[in-house]
């Protein structure tokens, strides 16, 4: 008989501002829990002591002059942390870790929205992450004018809140085309509907992976 501890599984939400992440990441949790998965629930960035510190650099509104560069690297660090503190531990020992935002966020907001070169974020990806990708990504995808207006209504803006259409097109299309090129990892989700039908797209995915 085989006693080897089974890897968890890594569920990670994605999305741009107001496709309404928080709601569902809460749904996939209540489900999973429900399905007797040993659950950790984190975010990016965040989602450790450091995390959290360099999260809030990175959303502050007065942090206009943060250079494109530094943003990138703060995003790695405060993962590369997260990952050897939480994520790979919980994965190890068998439990499912959910997590809002990941490296795809990465690739869409410093990528497709800053521009920079997503051969630098790779090298970046495969230096703290090795071979580690999430095995299901869920994409809420919402037009950009609902979501900005969704959030709106929620808090003042945060730093990339702050950001025009321009960009935020830039991101969605990324995060679109990510999950055009993989699409068994990941299952874009029409946020427009009431969200008892976008919770039931969401369930449909989860009940495969269980």
């Amino acid at each position: 008989m085989n006693n080897a501890v089974t890897k968890g599984q890594f569920i990670t939400v994605e999305g741009t501002e107001g496709v309404g992440k928080s709601t569902n990441m809460a749904f996939i949790e209540e489900w999973l829990i429900k399905s007797g998965k040993e659950l950790i629930v984190t975010r990016e960035p965040g989602g450790t002591e450091l995390g959290e510190k360099l999260r809030a650099v990175l959303l502050d509104a007065k942090e206009q002059s943060m250079c494109d560069d530094t943003e990138l690297l703060l995003m790695f660090a405060a993962r590369a942390q997260h990952l050897q503190e939480v994520i790979l531990p919980a994965l190890n020992a068998g439990k499912w870790v959910l997590c809002d935002r990941f490296t795809d966020s990465t690739y869409a907001y410093q990528g497709g929205g800053r521009g920079i070169k997503m051969s630098s974020i790779a090298e970046l990806e495969q230096w703290v992450q090795g071979d580690l990708r999430p095995d299901m990504t869920f994409v809420l995808d919402l037009p950009i004018d609902i979501g900005l207006e969704r959030a709106g209504k929620r808090s003042a803006p945060d730093r990339f809140e702050l950001e025009k259409h321009d960009f935020f097109n830039k991101v969605r299309d990324t995060f679109l085309a990510r999950a055009a090129v993989q699409p068994d990892r990941y299952s874009v989700i029409d946020a427009s509907p009431s969200i008892s039908d976008v919770q039931q797209s969401i369930q449909v995915v989860l009940e495969k992976m269980v």
